[in-house]
């Protein structure tokens, strides 16, 4: 069973890897950001504009856990993903914490506000309101993130029992990041 979910972890990362390039290529620097089809709870507050959107492709990463006596679930430990400018090319990382950092040195760390799930079989969309920032650089002055347009990234339904406990999966996901900064 252990080659099983090694091999489903390999997969899952490759068909992560695999989205089109042209996928990712919706950076913007704009001053207002698309506002269409996006739920209220997730809009910025009136006082910021849109700074930056990049492109995510990468995997919400899993652990079996114990959540009960002798219940099991899937819980999120990180996200790993690159980000992508809008022409395509490396912007930076999104780690755990959830951290975002740039090419630049410069990173912020947020705190879930808002979601709302438009799509059942992927992961929220979300308003992230920034509670730490590092460095100086591009992200130096963002104070929200939307994550909008998720594919995948969903915590599977089963698999995670007790001969399971403490094993990691990666699902992979996509989505784009918009970073707001002050008017």
């Amino acid at each position: 069973m252990h080659e099983l979910v090694r091999s489903l972890r390999f997969w899952l990362f490759l068909f992560a890897m695999s989205f089109p390039l042209c996928a990712h290529t919706r950076a913007q620097n704009t001053q207002s950001a698309p506002t269409h089809n996006v739920p209220q709870q997730l809009q910025p507050p009136a006082n910021e504009q849109l700074l930056l959107q990049v492109h995510a492709r990468g995997a919400q990463i899993y652990t079996c856990k114990e959540t009960g006596s002798n219940q099991f679930a899937w819980t999120l430990k990180a996200p790993e993903a690159e980000l992508f400018d809008k022409d395509g090319k490396p912007f930076g990382k999104h780690l755990v914490g959830p951290t975002w950092q740039a090419a630049d040195g410069s990173s912020i760390v947020g705190k879930a506000s808002a979601n709302a799930t438009p799509d059942p079989d992927s992961i929220p969309w979300l308003l992230v309101t920034v509670v730490n920032h590092s460095g100086e650089g591009v992200l130096a002055k963002v104070t929200s993130i939307q994550r909008l347009n998720t594919k995948g990234g969903k915590a599977p339904a089963t698999g995670c029992d007790a001969a399971h406990a403490g094993q990691e999966l990666p699902v992979p996901y996509s989505a784009d990041y918009l970073f707001f900064t002050p008017k």
